[in-house]
């Protein structure tokens, strides 16, 4: 079924569901909602899929960034800690772990801003697919609209021409 059909009869549950008194609400079948919504959440496009895929997988690529940053700096201390014997290892140490960590933090922030510029890039396709989609959608519905109208009225016409021809014969039979 594709989601317009599927929205539809949604729509006609709603619409056709008993009414509770005064207070303008509607008792519904949850169970019939909630499968005709898995089965609109089902024809969506992909892209939201890929979507969501994405912003999983930035938050992946930052744990593991932060994660390996923590390794470095545990790695860096433990080197600290073993040469301590002198001053100017101590020195060396811990302007090699700045630069570890700043370089870790680098790393960091050009993989957070990679994967912020992806998913912007993706979210922005997928925006302007939904809005082509989306007027397709409003096309289609305003052309079955108007065919539907016309058919209405063509149906109003004739019945309204088979009335008054049998008007017109009741009343030559009297």
């Amino acid at each position: 079924m594709d989601v317009i059909k599927l929205l539809e009869y949604l729509q006609e549950i709603v619409e056709t569901s008993p009414k509770i008194p005064v207070t303008g609400k509607v008792a519904i079948n949850k169970k019939e909602v909630m499968n005709v919504i898995d089965q609109i959440v089902n024809c969506l496009p992909d892209e939201f899929k890929k979507a969501q895929w994405i912003v999983d997988e930035k938050e992946r690529i930052l744990g593991e960034a932060l994660s390996e940053c923590d390794t470095i700096k545990k790695e860096s201390l433990d080197i600290l800690k073993r040469q301590v014997e002198t001053h100017d290892i101590t020195k060396d140490a811990k302007l090699r772990a700045e630069e570890i960590i700043a370089s870790a933090q680098r790393d960091a922030k050009t993989m957070r801003l990679g994967a912020r510029d992806y998913a912007d890039e993706i979210l922005c396709q997928l925006e302007s697919e939904m809005n082509t989609k989306g007027k397709d959608m409003l096309e289609n519905i305003k052309k079955q609209v108007e065919d539907f109208l016309i058919s209405m009225d063509e149906q109003i016409d004739s019945s309204s021409h088979t009335i008054r021809e049998n008007i017109k014969e009741l009343r030559g039979t009297k």
